[in-house]
Formats: structure tokens, C-alpha cells, sequence
């Protein structure tokens, strides 16, 4: 069944802008993705712009609310405000329920989240939200956080801005996705000649004061007191207007000798307009540089055919290169390096190659394609009728009856990537039992869904196992996870074993512990790693990741910080640039570690050789603790484990789908799930281990070696197939391993 979806964005078609042209290229990239998509127009159409492109292609459909009288009783004539667009979004909702609701505008998304219509479906595009700390108040955090909860995903433009949200907003984090910048099919994009003569520079977009526009239009007596003919063309109809009389300025300005004013113009009539140009201008205010945005124009441009002028940022810098030749400060400096393109016809190709190998990233293709893998991960597949073919559709009459799957636990947040799989199976029904704490729990809920489940899954072997393994309905199935802390509890004594279908174990190492503590029979326990979201975790490095350690978790004391430390102060004696990154809570905050003695004089002294020494001193950062690791491991070069015992650990397994180099010290069990490549006897050959890789290129050859055993070995989707296969059928002992194997054990 194809996926649909609803879009809307509180955007005037009417005006050409980044916005609008942002709107009509999502809708054609949902349609490209394999969607039914539904545009629905914010304000009367006055012009067909924008809409002609989009009636022409199958899969779209665009309704108008003032033309089809959808808005009697809403508010008058004008744009819909957010509310009421909301209220008639809900009403089409209604009429035929959308799989995706994309919505542009925080105040439309945030009336969106706040009537709770769209709840989980919700797939906001975040622009007018603050990029920086300082501009996140407590209000807009407690805005954006509802958003989040509310939304399915959180489209981001690019990557800083999404790294932004997840380490401003908790519930950001995990449904923060990309959605960079999306080119329509270029025409056909000239070759990088030399410019001609006149030279002609373009604009297109807005007039507003941070774009610069106003100052743009002296361009052409700057040049000609350079010496240089020129021409400046500006097409685009949305004037800004405020206080100061601008608009009335910038009008006047459209008038200057050597700028001419195309005026408003369809994508299509703009984009040759471009081409006819030499030199694309996005150049703007300096209180832009730190925007977590991209421009579209800049990748327009570029394939196109033209270098562009705009501003140096470290994200222009990322996109173009260090050594671009057309970055400018002010507007001496554009009319100087415009004049530099016209002379050096190599600077000019040299430009153009670099802006025209950007835009090849960014075409509406890639955007589909990153679009059919999120309605992947999140729209559930509806299931095809049995029933003859030329029956009226019965709805779920003549299917084969759902398995009813209950996930029974108090603490799920490694099971949310599994919890979320499940959700989407069409041969799946699931319910949460969430139990308030670890022995805590409705009675009433659970028995109810005991006796509605055929599978129960329960998160951790504690009392929830217990109880289910003494409440479970007769010919139902048992599913118990067990991690760490229960091997040694009381729980597993406690469990009804012949209750249980099959306990599952991430490790090896832990399923063999798990047999001889308890006597359990081999084939009640089984091993299926942890699972991972690999295109979460892969994102590109930061500038001096390769320097740096990271250590997730310090807390109990058999994390071992002070063997990291004896890391960092090896690596710090042969070059002072190694630093540590430790994200985690800090010991006083868990009253079980800092009532024990022995806990509180092992983080004494540590915290005192931080303090003292001076290999460490000024060398160890301390971050939250946090669901951010995904951004926060962008800074990371090398992941660290110096435990003394873990189940599975999977701070290092993280670290290698982020290209991180695993260095891990061998804990017992260590090389049932890692390579003995990542593993070391102690802190000095760790150390070694790490200074082997002091080449910029060795580093990154080893961090893809990681990247490529951890994707191939933690995969989420084939883990969660695994666990999809133990709803319905025990484990074969035969198979040799059993299941971590299958999976492609590094």
C-alpha cells in the first residue's frame, strides 16, 4: 500500500522565496519517494508559479482551501493563521488518515503538537528555531520539547543544526534526521568557461536587510571604478518592510544604473535567468555566519554552472573548501574578488568546479532516497487483503489474524530501537506493559494483557519476568532479556524457567555465565547482540577527533576511569594535543555508588590526579551524561573501554559505527563480541595502540575497518529480524552459535 502524506507549510506560494521553493520540492520529493501526497495551499493562489510543476506530476494533489471553500467558519479572506490551519489539517486528516504529516513554521508545528491530532506522525522541518544557546530560552526549549515528543521525525537541514537540537532537547534525540537542501532537475548547467564582458552578476530570492540586498546594488560602480563592466540582475518579488522605510529603499535601489529588476519569476524562468549570468551573489550580514542553515541558492548556483560569492564559515568552508577563492568579508571585498574572477579565467573554473562538484549532493533524487529509507523506519506496512478481488474492501475482515506481542518492563531504553521495529510489522499487534519501577506495577494491566498476548517480551529478568512466568496464559510464548545486574539478584532464582521460551542474552560470554549460574538448560538461552542505528551514528568527524579519547560512562567504580586516565597521561607524554572526553553522570549522583566507601576514595582520587597532575590537568572534559552520544561522538576520535567487567558494552560498538577507533582493555568476554584487533592488556598497550595510529590516514583506515565490522555485526534491521524469528519459534540448538553468527559476528 502506498504511504501518504500530508504537507503544509506556513509559506505564501504566491511569493518567490528559499521557503516556497523549499515546499514545492519536498512535495515532489515525497511523490519521487513512493508517497501520495497531499499540498495544501496557505493563501488564495494568485499566481500558478509554483503549482503549475506540481499538478503535472502524478502522485500530487493540491488543495486550495479559499478555492474549494474548506475555510468557512476558520477566519476570513487572509493567509490561515497557525491554528486554523491546524483545524483544517485535522478535518482532511479525517477524511482520509495521513501516514506523514510534514509541516514548515514552528508556530503552525507547535499548534500542531499541541492539539495532539497528528501525534507520531508529525514530521516538522526546523528552520525559525534559535541556533545557538544563548537564543534557547526556557519557554522555546519547553516549545521544542513538545514538538519533539509529539513528532515521528525532526527533519534537519544540516547536520550542525541537528547536533544542536539533540544536545539542547532530550526528546530530540534519535528522531533528529537529515533533509538537506533539495535541487530540482537542472535544465542543463553550462561548462565553467571564463565570464563574458559585461560581467554579469546575479541575485535571486528575498530583499531583506541580513541578505545584503540593499548594499548589492552598488556592485556595479564599485567594479566600474575598478575598471571592470558590469551588469547586476535581481529576480524575486518578496520585499521586507519595516520602521526604517527599507522597502521603499530597496525599491528604489532595484532603479540604480547597472542592476536590473526581473521581478517575480517561476523556479524554471529563474533558474535560466541564472545561467545567462556569470557570478552568483550570497554574501551576507555577518550575523549569518553562525546560522546552522545552508542556502539553496549557493548549491543552485552551482549547478548551474557558477561560482558564487558568500561569506567564509566553517560550513561554507566544510562545502567548498578552505582555499575557495571567492569568499568575501564586506562589500569592498565582493567588488574586489569580482573582479579577481573576471581577470584569472583559472580562478573563475576553479571557483565554478568547487560550487558545481557541491551541488552534485543535493539533487531531488538523493532527497527521495533519503526519504524512502525514513517511511521505511516509520510507517507501518498495511497489510495486503486475502479476500477475493472483487469483494468491497473489508478492512481487516479476511486477514490472517495478528500476533498480539506484549513488552512488559520498567526501563526500555534499550529496547526502543526493537519496541519501534515491531510497531511496523503488519503481522504484528503490540502492546506496552510499562511498569512504573523495577518491582512496580499495575496488577489488573498486566494480568489483562497476559491474558490477550500469544508472545510476551520482558525487558531485564526482574520482577516483571517473575511475574509473567507465573501469570502467562496457557500456549503463550516467554520472551526474557537479561543484561547484567539481574545474573546475580535474586530474579533469575525467582523465574518459573519452565515458563520461559527462551532467555536471550547480548553476549556470548554472559549466555555461557547465564547457563552455569543458573542451571538453566542450553536451550533456553540464546545470544542476539545489541542493536544499533548505524545511520544515526555515522556522521562526519569534527576537526580534531583524531586526539581525542572518549569514555562513556564512568559510574560504578568497575568502569575503571583511572585506567583512562593512565591512558591519557601515556599518550599526553609523547604529544600534548590528546585530550579526554568522559560523558557521564557524576558518582554523587547515584545514592547506591556514593553511600559505599571504596566508590566515594576511587572517584577521590581520581578527581585529585585531574586536578594535580600535570599530564591531565586542562586535558579531561567532563560532559553530561545523555541520549545525545550520537552528536556528542562526532568530536571522538578513540572509544575507550577499561572496564573490569561488562555484558556487552556498548559504548565501544557505538564508536565504531561513528568511524571511532575501539580501544578496549580485556574484560573478560571482551573477544566474544569485538575483534581481537580493538583489544589490549592495559592501560600502556592501549596507549601503543593508539599511538600507532598518529597518521591522519591510518586513523581513518582503522575507523572504516571499525565502521564497516560494527554496521555489519550490531545492524538494527537484522538484529530486529532476529527477534521478529524468536516470536514464533524457539532457537535451533543445531545452529552453530546460535544467532550472533547469522548476524555477522566481527
Amino acid at each position: 500500500m502506498i504511504p501518504r502524506a500530508l504537507v503544509y507549510g506556513d509559506i505564501d506560494l504566491n511569493l518567490i522565496d528559499g521557503s516556497a521553493i523549499w515546499l514545492q520540492s519536498v512535495t515532489q520529493a515525497l511523490a519521487r519517494a513512493g508517497c501520495a501526497v497531499t499540498l495544501v495551499l496557505k493563501a488564495p493562489a494568485r499566481t500558478s508559479r509554483l503549482i503549475a510543476p506540481l499538478l503535472a506530476e502524478p502522485g500530487i494533489t493540491v488543495r486550495r482551501p479559499f478555492e474549494e471553500h474548506l475555510v468557512e467558519g476558520l477566519e476570513g479572506a487572509g493567509p490561515l493563521r497557525p491554528a486554523a490551519a491546524t483545524e483544517l489539517l485535522a478535518r482532511l486528516d479525517t477524511e482520509q488518515r495521513h501516514d506523514v504529516v510534514v509541516l514548515r513554521g514552528r508556530a503552525l508545528t507547535t499548534a500542531a503538537a499541541r492539539s495532539e491530532a497528528f501525534t507520531g506522525r508529525l514530521w516538522p522541518y526546523l528552520t525559525d528555531v534559535p541556533q545557538s544557546v544563548p537564543g534557547l530560552t526556557p519557554e522555546t526549549a519547553s516549545e521544542l520539547e513538545m514538538i519533539a515528543t509529539a513528532s515521528r521525525y525532526l527533519l534537519c537541514q544540516t547536520e550542525e543544526l541537528r547536533c544542536f537540537l539533540e544536545g539542547s532537547i532530550p526528546a530530540a534525540c534519535g528522531k533528529c534526521v537529515l533533509l538537506p537542501p533539495m535541487l530540482a532537475d537542472i535544465p542543463s548547467a553550462r561548462g565553467a568557461e571564463a565570464a563574458g564582458t559585461p560581467l554579469r552578476l546575479v541575485y535571486t530570492g528575498k530583499f531583506a536587510p541580513r541578505w545584503n540586498t540593499l548594499e548589492m546594488t552598488e556592485l556595479p560602480a564599485l567594479l566600474t571604478a575598478r575598471g571592470v563592466a558590469s551588469e547586476l540582475h535581481m529576480a524575486g518579488d518578496k520585499i521586507h518592510d519595516d520602521a526604517t522605510g527599507y522597502q521603499q529603499r530597496m525599491r528604489d535601489a532595484l532603479e540604480s544604473d547597472g542592476v536590473t529588476w526581473h521581478g517575480g519569476h517561476s523556479r524554471e524562468e529563474a533558474m535560466r535567468l541564472t545561467a545567462s549570468c556569470d557570478i552568483g551573489l550570497s554574501w551576507r550580514h555577518p550575523d549569518l555566519d553562525a546560522s546552522l542553515e545552508l542556502s539553496t541558492k549557493v548549491l543552485e548556483f552551482g549547478a548551474l554552472g557558477l561560482p558564487v560569492i558568500l561569506n567564509r564559515t566553517p560550513m561554507h568552508e566544510a562545502l567548498l573548501g578552505a582555499d575557495y577563492p571567492l569568499f568575501a568579508v564586506s562589500l569592498a571585498g565582493v567588488a574586489a574578488t569580482a573582479a579577481a574572477a573576471a581577470a584569472d579565467p583559472g580562478l573563475y573554473r576553479l571557483a565554478a568546479d568547487r560550487t558545481g562538484r557541491a551541488a552534485e549532493q543535493f539533487t531531488l533524487d538523493r532527497a527521495a532516497e533519503r526519504l524512502r529509507t525514513y517511511l521505511a523506519a516509520a510507517v507501518p506496512v498495511r497489510r495486503a487483503r486475502q479476500a477475493d478481488p472483487g469483494e468491497a474492501d473489508p478492512g481487516e475482515a479476511g486477514l490472517k489474524p495478528r500476533l498480539r506481542v506484549v513488552v512488559a518492563g520498567h526501563d526500555l531504553k534499550f529496547f526502543t530501537p526493537l519496541l519501534s521495529y515491531l510497531r511496523l510489522q503488519p503481522d504484528l499487534e503490540v502492546r506496552l506493559d510499562q511498569w512504573a519501577a523495577l518491582g512496580k506495577h499495575d496488577p489488573a494491566a498486566s494480568r489483562e494483557l497476559a491474558a490477550w498476548a500469544d508472545v510476551v517480551i520482558c525487558e531485564w529478568c526482574g520482577p516483571n519476568a517473575v511475574w509473567y512466568s507465573r501469570h502467562k496464559r496457557r500456549g503463550s510464548r516467554l520472551l526474557v532479556r537479561l543484561h547484567r545486574f539481574e545474573l546475580r539478584s535474586p530474579y533469575p532464582g525467582q523465574l518459573k524457567i519452565s515458563a520461559v521460551n527462551q532467555v536471550i542474552c547480548v553476549s556470548k560470554h554472559y549466555a555461557r555465565l547465564c547457563r552455569e549460574y543458573t542451571g538453566w538448560p542450553e536451550t533456553k538461552v540464546a545470544t542476539v547482540p545489541n542493536a544499533l542505528d548505524v545511520a544515526q551514528l555515522d556522521r562526519p568527524k569534527l576537526d580534531g577527533a583524531r586526539f581525542h579519547l572518549g569514555l562513556v560512562g564512568m559510574v560504578p567504580s568497575r568502569k575503571r576511569l583511572d585506567l583512562a586516565l593512565d591512558v591519557l597521561e601515556e599518550l599526553r607524554r609523547e604529544d600534548d594535543r590528546y585530550l579526554l572526553f568522559v560523558k557521564s553522570g557524576m558518582p554523587w549522583e547515584h545514592w547506591w555508588v556514593w553511600q559505599n566507601p571504596a566508590e566515594r576514595e576511587h572517584y577521590a582520587g581520581a578527581l585529585r590526579r585531574v586536578q594535580r597532575s600535570p599530564l591531565l590537568r586542562g586535558a579531561v572534559v567532563f560532559d553530561d551524561a545523555g541520549p545525545d552520544v550520537a552528536a556528542w561522538l562526532r568530536r571522538v576520535g578513540y572509544v575507550l573501554s577499561t572496564s573490569d567487567d561488562e555484558s556487552f558494552h556498548v559504548a565501544p560498538a557505538e564508536g565504531m559505527v561513528s568511524r571511532a577507533v575501539p580501544v578496549l582493555r580485556h574484560w573478560p568476554g571482551a573477544e566474544t563480541i569485538y575483534d581481537m584487533r580493538w583489544i589490549h592488556r592495559g592501560p600502556a598497550e592501549m596507549a601503543a595502540a593508539i599511538m600507532a595510529l598518529g597518521d591522519e590516514h591510518d586513523w581513518r583506515a582503522a575507523g572504516d575497518d571499525a565502521h564497516t565490522q560494527a554496521a555489519a555485526a550490531f545492524n538494527l534491521a537484522l538484529v530486529c529480524r532476529a527477534w521478529h524469528g524468536l516470536l514464533t519459534a524457539d532457537l535451533d540448538p543445531a545452529v552453530p552459535g546460535p544467532i550472533l553468527e547469522l548476524l555477522g559476528s566481527p
